[in-house]
């Protein structure tokens, strides 16, 4: 009998222009070596597509609902401010030079350069750097990059987002915002096909459209149904409550909701998998708050982080600093 992951490598891969949306139905290894997966996608479009996705290690289980954009690949405005600065600084670049090149430069904005700088060279062998931490930038520097962004885009083709990670019927009475919801709601609809997972999202859509009118977050008959207009935050809200209802007594800690214009401060403790995204759990010495992930938020579990949430619910991070520009996520 001839393995799955066998059959799948003697196909050949999609190379698709635009994005897939579907319900991964299979998955294994590319190679005979494991080093590279595929995904078979059952797609909204009626159509069964096989994609290499090559070596990410993404958690993408059978029954969920994903999306793989295309990587292309790009120059980064980065890139070409190194060459800038490099070309007014007789071919070297260093924070330094970067911020006397350009005043209007912040300290860590120049570092992020830098560390640009490394993650190329510990991919390519180039830039050369010197001991004193000055960057020799070649004239031809803008190759290297592309051959370095064109590696990574050969390890992992697809930038992929997982939608639901359960089955879209038990999306249908969740008290959360789902990608139903986003659908729903969205000016410009997904083309769904009518058989197929098409046919099937077409009646989860339709089972929560019905649902949301029950709930009192839409009203109308048929395809003409008007949406709250904050309808996606008041589902997030309503997993939010819920699931700090249940830490609250976990903890012994009183749940204190986060605002904007006012500060979040305190311990990241862990993050936690909603249906409505993920979240980052902040604990003080009496209460604790719900924000959402980031994945910058990571390095800094068991430490004090602080932050500034904004009217549109972002949030300005300071992370691992006491002063400094902010980071905005």
């Amino acid at each position: 009998m001839v393995h799955e992951s066998v059959k799948a490598r003697a196909l050949v891969p999609e190379q698709p222009s635009g994005p897939v949306i579907g319900k991964v139905v299979g998955r294994g290894a590319a190679d005979e070596h494991h080093e590279r997966r595929y995904l078979v996608v059952d797609g909204i479009d009626g159509r069964s597509h096989y994609l290499d996705i090559g070596t990410t290690q993404q958690s993408l289980p059978t029954g969920a609902t994903v999306r793989l954009d295309p990587k292309q690949v790009d120059i980064r405005a980065s890139d070409r401010t190194i060459v800038s600065v490099a070309a007014a600084s007789g071919g070297r670049y260093d924070v330094d030079l970067h911020l006397k090149h350009d005043p209007t430069a912040t300290q860590d904005f120049a570092e992020a350069h830098v560390r640009r700088l490394e993650a190329i060279r510990r991919a390519t062998g180039k830039p050369e750097r010197h001991p004193s931490g000055t960057w020799i930038i070649a004239p031809d520097h803008l190759d290297t990059v592309l051959a370095y962004e064109q590696g990574k885009q050969r390890a992992e083709p697809y930038r992929v987002e997982v939608l639901s990670p359960v089955p879209v019927e038990k999306l249908v009475h969740v008290h959360a915002e789902t990608w139903l919801d986003r659908e729903l709601s969205a000016p410009a609809k997904s083309e769904l096909a009518p058989t197929g997972y098409g046919g099937e999202v077409r009646k989860a859509l339709d089972l929560r459209r019905q649902w949301l009118i029950e709930q009192g977050l839409a009203s109308g008959q048929g395809d003409d149904v008007a949406y709250r207009r904050n309808l996606l935050r008041v589902l997030r809200e309503r997993e939010v409550r819920a699931v700090a209802g249940q830490l609250s007594g976990e903890l012994g800690l009183r749940f204190v909701e986060a605002k904007p214009n006012l500060p979040i401060e305190g311990t990241f403790k862990r993050s936690l998998d909603l249906t409505s995204g993920k979240y980052a759990l902040i604990e003080k010495a009496r209460d604790f708050t719900l924000v959402p992930w980031r994945p910058e938020l990571e390095k800094y579990v068991g430490r004090n982080v602080s932050g500034l949430m904004r009217e549109s619910g972002s949030i300005s991070w300071s992370l691992g600093r006491s002063r400094g520009p902010s980071i905005g996520i």
